[in-house]
């Protein structure tokens, strides 16, 4: 990838600008329904609540073995919950640099509840929407359709992008697939709970945090 040639970013949300992680722990020792439950759960013991299957590459509530789906509606169903997902810290700052240095900055984010999730989007990104456009799609039935892909195509043909000068940054593993199947580069971003990405994805570029992918860009 030559970055120079760089104009736009499509930026995930969940895991790379907002800690969705934070979110799903304060759902399982919080919520009525699974506080019992979880009452004495450490951070660290996510991934043992929620397994990581290899195609996600980190946490989703979907993948508990028994409650998955179950958990999934409740946690979309309550707004307390679903909105406790703070942005990580110089998300702001990061953005509005890469304004003032000439990108094009989207957001995609895919979600069970598009209007509920949009308007999350517009309240934590308020302070950025004067120049950052947030595209939300529904997901199927399964994590890594489709959803995706087709919404990027639909998102460079709709703001006249070229995807070669494209990156989507994500922490998905399946999404990594979709910025590569719709002609844009990937972008991986990594916490504590990410695995790592297959052999054959290991040229990726990883970074833990927005910032380090600003200082990447702007390295040249």
């Amino acid at each position: 990838m030559d970055k120079t040639k760089i104009k736009n970013i499509f930026w995930d949300v969940d895991g790379v600008l907002a800690d969705l992680n934070y979110a799903y722990f304060h759902f399982l020792t919080g919520h009525p329904k699974y506080r019992d439950q979880y009452a004495d759960l450490k951070w660290e013991q996510l991934p043992e609540v929620l397994p990581i299957v290899p195609e996600y590459g980190a946490l989703e509530l979907k993948t508990h073995p028994e409650q998955g789906a179950e958990m999934d509606r409740d946690f979309c169903a309550d707004q307390s919950y679903f909105r406790n997902r703070p942005l990580y810290p110089s998300v702001i700052e990061v953005l509005k640099e890469l304004d003032a240095l000439g990108y094009r900055q989207l957001t995609m984010s895919a979600t069970f509840d598009v209007e509920a999730k949009t308007a999350y989007l517009n309240d934590i990104l308020a302070p950025v929407t004067d120049f950052l456009t947030i595209e939300c799609v529904k997901h199927g039935e399964f994590m890594h359709d489709t959803a995706k892909i087709d919404r990027l195509r639909e998102c460079y043909e709709k703001y006249q992008l070229n995807p070669e000068e494209t990156i989507l940054v994500d922490d998905r593993i399946y999404n990594q697939y979709a910025a590569i199947d719709s002609g844009a580069h990937p972008v991986r971003l990594r916490c504590e709970f990410t695995s790592d990405l297959p052999e054959e994805l290991a040229w990726i570029p990883e970074f833990k945090n927005v910032a380090e992918v600003r200082d990447w860009l702007v390295a040249g």
